[in-house]
C-alpha cells in the first residue's frame, strides 16, 4: 500500500482525445448495461463523509459494476462545483438527472463502482470512486474533466487518485488511508476523516 498520495493533478486530456474516450465508454456502458452488470446498491445510501478541509457530505447514490474484484485497487476522488445550480430545488434537480450521466463513467477500463455525494457546505459535489489501476483511474479522471467544464466553474475541477486502495476498507478505517504529500497544506478537501 503507498503511504502517501501525490498533489499533483495532470493536465484534462487534450478535447479530441477525451471525446474518443467518452464515446468508446458510452459504448462499452450500454453493452453492460444490457447484459444487467450494473446496480445501484442502497447499502451506503445516506451515509455522511467528512473530509479533511471540514466539508462533508450524503452519499445519495451508489453505482457498483458486476466484476472481478480489483488486482491493482485504487481510489479516485473528484470534486466540482456545478455553475447556476442553487437552493434546494436546484441541488434536488441535478441529483436526479445526473442518473442520466452514467455511461459517461460505467464503461471506462477498470471502473470498479461510485459513491454519488450530495453537494457539500460550499456547496462542491464529489464522487468517491474505486478503480482497478490508479493509471486507468487518472485516464478517467483527466477524460472526465473535460466533460465537468461543461457545467462547471472550472477553477473548481480537481481529483486525488490513492493508489492501493479499497473504497469499503478506506469507509472502515481511515487510519488506513494514505497522508498527503508534506507541501500540499492542511485542507485536503480529498482525505475522507469520518463516516456516520
Amino acid at each position: 500500500m503507498t503511504d502517501f498520495v501525490t498533489a499533483v493533478e495532470q493536465e484534462p486530456l487534450p478535447v479530441a482525445a477525451a471525446v474518443r474516450a467518452v464515446a468508446r465508454c458510452a459504448a462499452t456502458t450500454g453493452a453492460l448495461l444490457a447484459r444487467n452488470r450494473v446496480h445501484l446498491p442502497r447499502a451506503h445510501v445516506g451515509m455522511r463523509l467528512r473530509f479533511g478541509d471540514g466539508t462533508s457530505a450524503r452519499v445519495y447514490r451508489e453505482t457498483v459494476l458486476d466484476r472481478p474484484a480489483p488486482r491493482d485497487p485504487s481510489v479516485l476522488v473528484v470534486r466540482f462545483r456545478l455553475r447556476g445550480v442553487h437552493g434546494s430545488l436546484g441541488h434536488a434537480a441535478f441529483r436526479a438527472e445526473s442518473l442520466l450521466n452514467t455511461p459517461l463513467f460505467v464503461g471506462f477500463p477498470g471502473y470498479v463502482s461510485k459513491l454519488w455525494l450530495a453537494h457539500d457546505e460550499r456547496g462542491a459535489y464529489r464522487g468517491l470512486y474505486e478503480w482497478d489501476d490508479p493509471v486507468l483511474a487518472e485516464a478517467y479522471a483527466r477524460a472526465l474533466w473535460r466533460v465537468l467544464a461543461l457545467v462547471s466553474a472550472p477553477a473548481t475541477i480537481h481529483y486525488r487518485v490513492l493508489p492501493g486502495q479499497r473504497r469499503d476498507a478506506l469507509l472502515r478505517d481511515r487510519s488506513a488511508a494514505p497522508r498527503a504529500v508534506r507541501d500540499e497544506g492542511a485542507a485536503h478537501w480529498w482525505q475522507l476523516v469520518a463516516v456516520a
